[in-house]
C-alpha cells in the first residue's frame, strides 16, 4: 500500500511494458468486434514527471526520455508510433511532462466500440483515477484488489480482449499471486489474451516462476525478457520481464524488431540481449 508508481512512471520497464500493451490492443483492434482491456493493478492513470517524486529519482530520463530523443528506422518507428504518439498525446510540444499509466494508454487507443475496466485497490490512487475517467461511458473504475477481479470479472461479456495485471511486487509471495491468478484466470477464460508484468531482480523467484508456468498445462505462454545491466549481486532491477498468454500471431515478429532498438537505446553495454521464449509446448 506504500508503493507510488510516480516514483518509476516512463522508466524502461514501463517502456517494455506498454509497448507490447500497444502492440495487443492494435492487433485487436484489426477485427470489427468489440473487444474489453481488464487492467487489474491500474494506479493513478497519469504521472507528472516534474513532480518531486518522479524528479527525486529520475527514472523517466533512461526510459521514455532516451525512446522519444532516438532516431529510430522506418519500421521500428512505425511499430512504435501507437504508445508513443499516446504519449506525446499527453504533453504539449516537445516538452515531456506528463506519462500514462497503463489505463489511460489503453483508453487512448480504444475504439468507440470497445470498453476498458480498471481496477485499483488503494483507495486515494482510485478515487483519482474515478475522477480523471468521469463521465467516460467506456470506463468503468472499480476499488477492489486486483487478483480477486481475476476470477470476479472473467470473462468479460465482450468474450474479447486484454487482461494486464501489473502487481507493484511490495509484497512477499507477488510471483505465487501472479502464477495463481493466471491459472485461475484461464481456466474462466481461456481465449483471453494476458499479460503479466514482473520484475527481474530475484532470479531465483524468476526461474521459479517461469518453471510454474511452464507446468501449469497453459498452451501460448510466451515470456519475455529485457536486461538494461548485466546481473548484479546485490538485489536490484537489473531487467523486466512480461507473459503474455495467447499473443497475436504477429507479435513475435515484431518484438524482434522493437526489442532490439529498444535495447540500442536503453541498455548499457555488455548487457544480454532481449529474449522471447515460449514456456509452453503448444504455440
Amino acid at each position: 500500500m506504500n508503493y507510488r508508481h510516480v516514483y518509476h512512471a516512463g522508466n524502461f520497464a514501463d517502456v517494455v511494458k506498454h509497448a507490447v500493451l500497444a502492440r495487443i490492443i492494435t492487433y485487436l483492434k484489426q477485427k470489427e468486434a468489440a473487444f474489453r482491456v481488464i487492467d487489474t493493478h491500474a494506479g493513478t492513470g497519469l504521472y507528472d514527471l516534474s513532480s518531486v517524486e518522479a524528479q527525486k529519482t529520475g527514472e523517466w530520463r533512461d526510459g521514455i526520455g532516451k525512446l522519444l530523443a532516438a532516431e529510430l528506422p522506418a519500421r521500428s518507428a512505425a511499430l512504435f508510433a501507437p504508445y508513443l504518439d499516446a504519449v506525446t498525446g499527453f504533453n504539449e510540444g516537445d516538452r515531456l511532462q506528463q506519462y500514462p499509466g497503463s489505463p489511460t494508454l489503453a483508453r487512448r487507443l480504444l475504439r468507440h466500440q470497445d470498453r476498458l475496466t480498471a481496477i485499483e485497490l488503494h483507495p486515494a490512487d482510485s478515487a483519482i483515477l474515478k475522477a480523471r475517467f468521469e463521465g467516460d461511458w467506456q470506463v468503468r473504475v472499480i476499488e477492489l484488489d486486483g487478483w480477486l477481479a481475476l476470477g470476479a470479472h472473467l470473462p468479460p461479456k465482450e468474450k474479447r480482449g486484454l487482461v494486464l495485471v501489473d502487481p507493484p511486487f511490495e509484497q512477499e509471495g507477488e510471483f505465487e499471486r501472479l502464477a495463481d491468478g493466471l491459472i485461475k484466470a484461464h481456466k474462466r477464460w481461456p481465449g483471453g489474451v494476458y499479460a503479466l508484468w514482473y520484475p527481474i531482480k530475484d532470479r531465483g523467484a524468476v526461474n521459479m516462476f517461469r518453471e510454474r508456468l511452464r507446468a501449469a498445462g497453459i498452451a501460448k505462454v510466451m515470456d519475455i525478457s529485457f536486461m538494461v545491466r548485466a546481473p548484479s549481486p546485490e538485489p536490484r532491477l537489473d531487467g523486466t520481464g512480461m507473459i503474455v498468454v495467447n499473443p497475436p500471431y504477429v507479435l513475435a515478429e515484431e518484438l524482434a524488431i522493437m526489442l532490439p532498438e529498444l535495447h540500442r537505446i536503453l541498455a548499457e553495454a555488455n548487457t544480454p540481449r532481449p529474449a522471447v521464449t515460449w514456456l509452453s509446448a503448444s504455440r
